[in-house]
C-alpha cells in the first residue's frame, strides 16, 4: 500500500533506568532529509536513530526528537582522594605533635577538607543505551507508518477515482474524433458544391481531403498511450513499494499526451473535454506530491 510522506509517530520506554521519549514528524521532500535532535550527552546514538529511520522511509523531510529524563534515576559515585587525604592526616598529626595540641581528627572532620571527596555520575553503558533508543525509535516509526498508511489509503482512493474520470473523458475524445472527420467532410462537400455548382463534385477529391484531415487530427496513438499510462498508475498505487518519483514522471507523460490531443483537436467539444482532462491530471499531480 502506498504511504503518505506526511505523518507523526511517538513511543516511550526505559533504557538503563532512563526515561526515553522518541517523537518524529515528516513533510514532503524530494529526497530523504533526516534531522535528529537529542541531548548532547547522548549524541553517540544519533547514527543509530538515523539508520532506523532510513529502514522505514525512502524520502521526505523527517524531524526526530529524542528526550531523556534522568532526573530521578541518576546514580552517583563518591570517590576518596586517597593521596590528598593521607597528606591532610600527616599534616594534622605533625601540627598536633609539634605544638602539643590534641589530635582530635575524625572521619567526618577530615572528609570536610577540600577535594577529599568527589562526586561523579555513574558511567553510562553507551552501547546498551544506543540499542535501547534505536528500539524505541523503531516503535515510534511503526506508529508513524500506521498514520502514513491511513493517509496513503485516502490518496490512493482519490487517485483511482480521478483515473475513472480520466478514462471517461478519453472515451469521449475517442467517440467525438470520428464525428469531427464526418463533419469536416460534410462541410467540404458543401463548399465544393457551392464553388463548382453544376460542374459536379469530385468524390475522390473529397475522400482524399477527408483522409488527410483525419490523419492530421487522429488521436488514436495518444489515447492508447494514455490508457497504458492509466494502467501503469493503477498498478503503482496498488503496490507496496515507494513509487512517488515514478508516478511523478508518469504524470508528466499524461500531460504530454493531453497537450498533443489538445493541439490536434478541431472540435470545440473535444477542446472542452481536453480542458477537463488536464484539470483532472493536474489534481492527480498535486496529490502524488504527498506520496512516498
Amino acid at each position: 500500500m502506498i504511504k503518505s510522506m506526511t505523518g507523526y509517530g511517538s513511543a516511550k520506554g526505559t533504557v538503563e533506568a532512563l526515561e526515553i521519549t522518541v517523537e518524529l514528524k515528516s513533510v514532503n521532500n524530494r529526497y530523504l532529509d533526516t534531522s535528529v535532535r537529542m541531548p548532547r550527552s547522548f549524541l553517540f546514538a544519533e547514527d543509530a536513530v538515523k539508520s532506523v529511520v532510513q529502514s522505514h522511509i525512502s524520502r521526505g523531510k523527517v524531524d526526530v526528537f529524542v528526550s531523556v529524563d534522568a532526573s530521578e534515576t541518576e546514580e552517583m559515585n563518591v570517590k576518596v582522594n586517597e593521596a590528598l587525604l593521607k597528606g591532610y592526616i600527616e599534616a594534622l598529626s605533625h601540627i598536633a605533635q609539634e605544638y602539643k595540641l590534641p589530635n582530635d581528627m575524625t572521619a567526618m572532620s577530615v572528609a570536610r577538607f577540600p577535594d577529599v571527596l568527589t562526586v561523579e555520575k555513574k558511567d553510562m553503558d553507551a552501547e546498551a543505551i544506543t540499542a535501547g533508543i534505536a528500539a524505541i525509535a523503531e516503535q515510534a516509526l511503526c506508529d508513524f507508518d500506521a498514520m502514513r498508511e491511513r493517509e496513503g489509503a485516502k490518496l490512493r482512493e482519490d487517485v483511482l477515482n480521478r483515473l475513472d474520470t480520466i478514462d471517461a473523458l478519453v472515451t469521449t475524445v475517442e467517440t467525438k474524433a470520428p464525428e469531427t472527420v464526418a463533419e469536416y467532410r460534410k462541410r467540404l462537400e458543401q463548399k465544393m458544391a457551392e464553388v463548382l455548382g453544376s460542374a459536379g463534385v469530385d468524390e475522390n477529391r473529397i475522400l482524399a481531403e477527408a483522409a488527410v484531415f483525419a490523419d492530421h487530427i487522429a488521436v488514436d496513438e495518444e489515447t492508447v498511450r494514455l490508457r497504458s499510462h492509466m494502467s501503469q498508475l493503477k498498478t503503482m498505487v496498488n503496490g507496496n513499494s515507494p513509487t512517488g518519483r515514478k508516478i511523478d514522471f508518469l504524470i508528466q507523460e499524461f500531460n504530454r499526451e493531453a497537450n498533443t490531443i489538445g493541439s490536434k483537436c478541431q472540435n470545440s467539444d473535444i477542446a472542452h473535454t481536453v480542458v477537463d482532462l488536464k484539470s483532472e491530471i493536474e489534481k492527480i499531480r498535486e496529490q502524488i506530491q504527498n506520496i512516498e
